[in-house]
């Protein structure tokens, strides 16, 4: 499978603000490729902005592209980008199998935390619920497929 995401955020307008945080997780042999880009206009004086890109791959075959970008024509603003690409952590892996729990429960919970810290931030917590939902079916279809 192969996922391409470009987003574009445009800055027009003075005190403007926004808080792009990307995340993505891949496992077999997925591709990704992320291109997340701020505009930020002459005109946009003030503007605060923020571009993240966290990256889960659950196997080695998994690969992503990630560039994030930052194109400023204001001499006014406070804007941030950075990404970041890893695996699951094999130390917090070892901790959470000698509390117990199985090789898989273990990549589930912290899998799951991954995608948590971005649904705990949703306010509308009936759309919250539906995203968890829809997110758990998914994590547990795709780590049961991983060796």
């Amino acid at each position: 499978r192969h996922i391409d995401s470009r987003i574009t955020i445009e800055h027009a307008a003075p005190h403007t603000t926004s808080r792009e945080r990307y995340r993505a997780i891949l496992g077999d042999k997925s591709r990704g490729v992320f291109n997340g880009r701020i505009l930020v206009q002459q005109q946009a004086q003030k503007t605060s902005a923020e571009l993240t890109n966290r990256n889960l791959l659950l196997t080695r075959g998994a690969e992503i592209d990630t560039k994030p970008e930052l194109e400023i024509y204001a001499d006014d603003v406070q804007c941030n980008h950075g990404a970041t690409t890893g695996q699951l952590d094999p130390a917090a892996l070892f901790y959470l199998r000698s509390r117990g729990l199985s090789e898989q429960e273990a990549r589930s919970a912290l899998t799951r935390a991954f995608t948590g810290a971005v649904v705990s931030r949703m306010d509308h917590v009936p759309f919250a619920e539906v995203v968890r939902d829809a997110l758990d079916a998914r994590l547990a279809r795709l780590l049961e497929a991983q060796p």
